[in-house]
């Protein structure tokens, strides 16, 4: 059907700016990134359900890389096919990494840049209001009925408490609710109380064959992605640092199931010892950066990569490098996201797919709780102790780290949100700048 149909219908151009803003303003994780999203094409513009929102989400939590990053890629193919799918995808990624260039190359140059951590003091406190909401809403929407809730709570628990690996929860979450398929029917099918359907649901649903037309130019652009991310792998390896770069996060990228923090260990110790690229509190500092500036957190590895060329070939061989990780680090996204969309969108009914990717989306409560509870913690305590009582490992905060500003910050974002209703980018600014006065007050 013809989008001229639905004159609401969101153009390229309009599509372009949102997800330019939702770039600019993916603070704070994976958790933090998608409650903006949710914000912005969901419940602000319903551009999108609740329930293809969810499902697409629910597909990338199945995949390795930023699960954030590889929505914003499937929902621009959605909507404006692969040219929506790169912007989408791209601009998530590219204001995020132009500011860690930046900061890479005055980190390097300079030394450790307090300024910066001061600015962004404010919008990590203010990005840990968005969390919560984003956790009560998903949970309304998601959890419907006694099975769905018990797996959100089974889910929280293994991550939190037991420390069990991220792809076993999602994988036995599949296997529930492939069993289980009636139990999950309802989960991440909340319909809007009031109002027409979104608007993109409304296309298929007059145009069902919408997502079969543009499945071809997907895989094309699958394994286009393909290619390009392992030619420079193929053509660099064994020139020394650069071809061990592209070597070694090429590896990282098939292997981060869960997000960043899932891989950030084995990242580490082998960037530290093995390659020696950057000493450990280096480390430390570039995990800082990346979760004081917008994109995944995953950008820590473009940290990475920019020392180790820094350190052979100065600011030039830093660049180098920094490009490098990027392009073998994201690459695979675009493709995991072109050649596995199509499929998904088409299984979309399917009852006992659709049962497991329910499963998925109440075990994602789990998931956005236990991020929220670990973001939580490291912002409003100074110090966090893990303690472990037998197979148990629990985060407790210090309470005598209680850091008094972090926690007038975050009820200060919470009022402007909710009952001053000043909007998300407004309240985001208002708590940064807030954040930088009290910084340098002394507080």
């Amino acid at each position: 059907m013809n989008q001229t149909s639905f004159p609401a219908f969101p153009s390229f151009a309009e599509a372009l700016r949102v997800w330019l803003r939702i770039g600019l303003l993916s603070f704070g994780g994976p958790a933090a990134q998608i409650a903006v999203m949710h914000r912005e094409v969901v419940e602000q513009r319903h551009w999108v359900s609740d329930a293809r929102f969810l499902h697409a989400l629910n597909f990338c939590m199945l995949l390795p890389g930023p699960e954030a990053q590889q929505l914003a890629t499937y929902l621009g193919w959605l909507m404006h096919g692969v040219r929506g799918g790169l912007v989408a995808g791209l601009l998530f990624i590219l204001p995020g990494a132009a500011v860690m260039l930046a900061l890479s190359i005055i980190y390097a140059t300079l030394g450790d840049v307090p300024i910066v951590a001061a600015l962004f003091f404010g919008l990590k406190c203010a990005v840990l209001v968005l969390v919560v909401e984003a956790l009560i809403k998903v949970a309304k929407r998601a959890l419907k009925g006694p099975v769905p809730i018990a797996l959100a709570i089974a889910a929280f628990v293994a991550l939190a408490l037991f420390n069990v690996p991220f792809p076993l929860v999602v994988l036995g979450a599949l296997a529930i609710g492939f069993a289980l398929p009636q139990a999950f029917s309802g989960a991440g099918h909340g319909a809007a109380k009031d109002g027409p359907p979104a608007l993109l649901d409304a296309a298929i649903a007059a145009d069902p064959e919408r997502p079969a037309r543009m499945a071809g130019a997907a895989r094309r652009a699958g394994l286009i992605a393909l290619a390009l991310w392992l030619w420079p792998v193929v053509l660099l390896l064994g020139s020394g640092v650069y071809g061990d770069i592209a070597w070694f996060f090429s590896k990282l990228a098939v292997v981060t199931f869960g997000g960043a923090y899932a891989v950030l260990a084995y990242a580490a110790q082998e960037a530290v010892e093995h390659y020696q690229w950057l000493s450990a509190p280096e480390m430390l500092a570039g995990l800082g950066l990346a979760e004081t500036t917008p994109g995944p957190l995953i950008l820590v590895l473009q940290f990475v990569g920019f020392l180790a060329g820094y350190r052979a070939d100065g600011v030039l061989g830093g660049v180098a490098g920094s490009v490098l990780t990027l392009w073998v680090t994201f690459a695979p996204c675009f493709a995991w996201i072109f050649l596995g969309a199509p499929f998904v969108e088409k299984l979309h009914a399917a009852p006992r797919l659709k049962g497991a990717l329910g499963a998925v989306t109440a075990a994602v409560v789990g998931v956005i709780a236990n991020l929220a509870l670990w973001f939580g913690l490291r912002v409003i305590f100074r110090d966090v102790q893990v303690s472990s009582f037998g197979p148990i490992r629990l985060d407790l905060p210090v309470l005598t780290s209680l850091d008094p500003a972090a926690l007038a910050l975050a009820v200060f974002a919470a009022v402007l949100l909710f009952p001053m209703k000043q909007g998300l980018a407004r309240s985001l600014g208002f708590t940064a700048l807030a954040g930088l006065v009290l910084k340098f007050a002394g507080f």
